[in-house]
């Protein structure tokens, strides 16, 4: 094998090596890209999950709120008749 020859499987060598090079760092960064699109996929899941459990809290609380509002009504409804009752028997 000549000099030339030797210099010439040399540089293709070092071709074939800087490509091999280039491929892994681009593979690592696809990688890289890979886990963070997962983890912002587990991320938006937890996300939701948490959402859903306050709407579900919400919506009892806005029950519970309903229903204590309905009662305080017929509460109120109750005291108004039992006022004007009092109001119609004291009225000369």
């Amino acid at each position: 094998m000549s000099v030339s020859a030797i210099d010439a499987a040399s540089k293709r060598l070092m071709l074939a090596l800087d490509a091999l090079e280039g491929a892994v760092e681009r593979r690592h960064e696809a990688d890289g890209e890979g886990q963070s699109v997962t983890a912002q996929l587990h991320a938006l899941g937890a996300d939701r999950s948490q959402l859903a459990a306050d709407l579900d809290a919400a919506a009892a609380h806005a029950k519970t709120i309903e229903s204590t509002n309905r009662e305080v009504a017929r509460r109120l409804d109750a005291v108004i008749e039992t006022i004007r009752s009092v109001l119609e028997a004291h009225d000369p």
